[in-house]
C-alpha cells in the first residue's frame, strides 16, 4: 500500500514535470515587480553560505533538467531552488563559479560592512583614503564578475581600470573633504556618496572597456548571433551605472541624516563605540531591499532596435533576415 502510495506520488510529480521550462522566468521579466521578485530570490544573501559542493549539485539538476532527463523523484519545488542556487552562484555568459566575493547575493554582507565604514570614519583624510580604497577594490571585483563574459579582458586593462577607479573616488573623497571643512557637518558626512558616485561612472566602464571598444554580443529574441553592437555595450553599461549609484544612494544620502539627529542625544554620545557597528547594520537593512530594487530597475536581457545600431550591423542584419528582426538582445550585466 505504501509503495503505491510512492509511486502515485511520482507519477504526480513527473507529470508536473512534463513541458518544464527551468530557464523560462519564474516572474514576468518585463515588469518592475517581476524583476524585483526574481532578483530578491537570487540576491538572497544566505546562499553564500552554502559550500561549493552543494552548488555543484544545484548546476547539475538545472543541467540535467535542461537535457530533459529530471532524476525520479524531483519535484517543482526543487527544481526552482536548484535554479536559484545557480543563478546566484554561476555566471550566465560562461556557466562558470563565480568567486564569493563578486556575486551579487555577497552585496549585502560585502556592502554593509564597506559602506557602514566609510559613513562612519569620513572626518580624516586617511581614513576616507583607506575605505574608498578598500571600496574601489570590492567594486573592482563585483565589477569584474559581473560583466558580459563574451568580451574578453586582459590583466593590464582590469589593472588600469582599478587604478583609475580608486584614483578617481580617492581624489573626489579627499577633495571634497577637504573643500567641506568649513561646511555644515551633514555636507561632510554625504562626501563618501559622491566619491563612491563618481568612481562607479569610472570603473563600470573601465572594466568592461572591450565591450565599448570592439562591442558586445547581441542576438534575435531566439539566442542567434547577429553580431557585436558598441551602441548596445554603452546602453547596457549605462544602465548597470545607474543601478549601482541607486542601490547606494539612499543608504549614504538618508543613514548621515539619521546619524546626525541620533548622535544628539545623550544616549548615543555614552556609547561612541557603538556608531560604527550601528552604522553597518542599518546600511544593511537598506541594502536588503535595495541591492535587488536596483538590480531590477532594467531588464538583464537588454534590447535595442535595429535602426539604432551601428549602419554597418544594421545592413547586415536587414540583409540576412529583412524585417523579421526588429530588436536585438544582450545580458547587460549586473
Amino acid at each position: 500500500m505504501q509503495a503505491a502510495g510512492q509511486l502515485l506520488i511520482q507519477e504526480r510529480s513527473m507529470e508536473a514535470l512534463k513541458g518544464f521550462d527551468i530557464d523560462a522566468p519564474r516572474w514576468d521579466q518585463s515588469t518592475f515587480m517581476g524583476r524585483l521578485k526574481h532578483f530578491f530570490n537570487i540576491t538572497d544573501c544566505r546562499t553564500v553560505l552554502l559550500p561549493d559542493s552543494r552548488l555543484d549539485e544545484a548546476k547539475a539538476l538545472v543541467e540535467s533538467c535542461r537535457a530533459g532527463s529530471v532524476p525520479p523523484g524531483t519535484t517543482v519545488e526543487q527544481l526552482h531552488y536548484a535554479k536559484k542556487l545557480y543563478d546566484s552562484a554561476f555566471h550566465p555568459d560562461t556557466g562558470d563559479r563565480m568567486n564569493l566575493i563578486g556575486r551579487m547575493s555577497f552585496q549585502v554582507p560585502g556592502g554593509m560592512a564597506i559602506t557602514g565604514f566609510m559613513l562612519q570614519f569620513y572626518r580624516t583624510v586617511p581614513a576616507v583614503v583607506f575605505w574608498q580604497w578598500v571600496n574601489q577594490s570590492f567594486n573592482a571585483l563585483v565589477n569584474y564578475t559581473n560583466r558580459n563574459a563574451a568580451s574578453p579582458i586582459t590583466p593590464k586593462q582590469i589593472g588600469v581600470a582599478y587604478v583609475t577607479a580608486t584614483s578617481t573616488a580617492l581624489a573626489t573623497a579627499v577633495g571634497l573633504n577637504l573643500y567641506t571643512k568649513k561646511a555644515p557637518p551633514l555636507v561632510a558626512r554625504w562626501v563618501p556618496f559622491a566619491a563612491v558616485a563618481a568612481a562607479n561612472c569610472v570603473n563600470i566602464p573601465m572594466m568592461r572597456q572591450q565591450e565599448i571598444l570592439n562591442g558586445i554580443a547581441v542576438t534575435d529574441e531566439d539566442g542567434n548571433k547577429l553580431g557585436h553592437s558598441r551602441k548596445a555595450a554603452v546602453k547596457g553599461i549605462t544602465q548597470v551605472v545607474i543601478s549601482r549609484v541607486t542601490m547606494a544612494a539612499p543608504g549614504m544620502i538618508i543613514l548621515p541624516i539619521i546619524m546626525q539627529r541620533l548622535e544628539k542625544y545623550r544616549f548615543m554620545q555614552k556609547i561612541t563605540f557603538l556608531h560604527g557597528p550601528l552604522q553597518v547594520m542599518m546600511v544593511g537593512v537598506f541594502l536588503i531591499f535595495m541591492v535587488p530594487a536596483a538590480c531590477s530597475l532594467f531588464p538583464q536581457s537588454c534590447s535595442m532596435a535595429v535602426s539604432k545600431l551601428e549602419p554597418e550591423l544594421r545592413e547586415s542584419i536587414i540583409s540576412q533576415y529583412g524585417d523579421r528582426v526588429s530588436y536585438v538582445y544582450f545580458n547587460k550585466g549586473l
